[in-house]
């Protein structure tokens, strides 16, 4: 019988997704992180971990990555990388690790890590070097190339694309609706990992209708389509995936998602939020599947402008996205987010067997867009 030796994930957990300055607003990127280190290597305690990668963006630095897989109990032996990509640092981790899987034929673990409320503040330094202005991100691009806030590119994308502010306020009603009933019946029990004593998400909340959503004012520029209720929420969480490869996963009979299609790309850093739309189009390529393939879609929902594009630009319905409920009413926790959507893929597709084949796509700030296609397997 011949095996196929591209990576499965045989294990998936991520912490519950905090809103920054609430539940976990003590925990740190290690004590966030540690705890779905440890139990993705728990899950096969006699699988080999060779190395270790972890999105984050926002620091505190000093390879982050090592310092949750020491944490967690990983061996001093197993070597870690800190991925930041932005937005997209999670999944683009998830991505460098099937390329380090299929090369070096070993198991790793993937995933992402942010604590928006304890990230460091950092400032620039002045040219006789005091401390200068505070900045909360660095510069996406060069400075003759646009470089706009997220809100701001949403709004424009928006503009530019037709979204109307009704079609985006229905969409986060939807997203806000489905986050919530999964709650209520339990859905996300399985994947998460408690923390600090906190096992649920604490952004949902109910009787977010279109009738309240339209109460908002713009929140980035006056005149704006975009919201505080249809965009994401700035979070906390952190989420991690055991990856062997599939000869590994075949000798143990273990269930799990194998990787059949990854790719990452850019677009117009003007319209960061588009970098979905290549990103999958390739993975989907490589994997020689199309949309009417795929069972389950999870895209990070940052701002619900950019996912109505999106799917006019891919051609897809967007009752089809995120149908448990997506980052508008769950939260996007920046460089685990990536991370996160792999999770939600393997809790329905492995977990609660709702298909065959998913795909994840999140994009970045300035310009990037990572896409996984994965199918289930025994």
């Amino acid at each position: 019988m011949t095996i196929d030796p591209r990576p499965v994930i045989v294990a998936a957990a991520r912490t519950p997704i905090g809103t920054a300055g609430g539940a976990l607003r003590n925990l740190t990127v290690e004590q966030l992180g540690a705890p779905v280190v440890a139990a993705v290597a728990g899950a096969f305690p006699d699988i080999t971990v060779d190395g270790v990668l972890m999105g984050n963006c926002m620091g505190p630095g000093g390879n982050v990555a090592r310092v949750v897989a020491l944490a967690g109990g990983l061996p001093e032996v197993v070597s870690a990388v800190t991925v930041d990509q932005q937005c997209s640092s999670g999944l683009e981790a998830v991505a460098l690790g099937a390329d380090r899987v299929m090369s070096r034929g070993n198991g790793v673990i993937v995933g992402g890590v942010e604590s928006a409320s304890t990230a460091p503040v950092r400032h620039w330094r002045e040219s006789d070097g005091t401390e200068g202005q505070a900045y909360d991100r660095a510069p996406f691009t060069p400075t003759d190339r646009p470089d706009p806030e997220m809100g701001e590119a949403a709004d424009d994308v928006a503009t530019m694309k037709g979204i109307t502010r009704e079609r985006q306020d229905a969409y986060a009603a939807r997203s806000h609706e489905r986050a919530v009933s999964s709650q209520q019946s339990g859905i996300f029990a399985d994947e998460i990992v408690d923390v600090a004593g906190v096992r649920v998400d604490e952004r949902p909340r109910d009787g977010m209708t279109l009738e309240r959503l339209a109460r908002f004012p713009a929140a980035f520029r006056e005149g704006g389509t975009v919201t505080a209720a249809n965009s994401c929420g700035v979070n906390d969480a952190a989420a991690a995936l055991l990856m062997v490869p599939g000869i590994e996963q075949a000798a143990k009979s273990a269930p799990g998602l194998r990787l059949v299609g990854w790719a990452s790309s850019g677009v117009d850093p003007a319209t960061p939020g588009l970098g979905i739309v290549p990103a999958a189009t390739r993975a989907l390529a490589q994997a020689g599947l199309t949309w009417a393939d795929m069972d389950v879609i999870e895209f990070n929902e940052a701002f619900a402008a950019q996912m109505l594009a999106c799917a006019d630009e891919l051609g897809i319905d967007d009752e089809r996205i995120c149908s448990q409920g997506g980052a508008i009413g769950l939260g996007h926790p920046w460089g685990a987010s990536g991370a996160v959507l792999m999770v939600r893929l393997f809790a329905q597709l492995v977990t609660q067997g709702r298909g065959q084949r998913g795909i994840a796509a999140i994009a970045g700030g300035g310009g990037q867009g990572v896409a996984v296609v994965v199918e289930r397997c025994r």
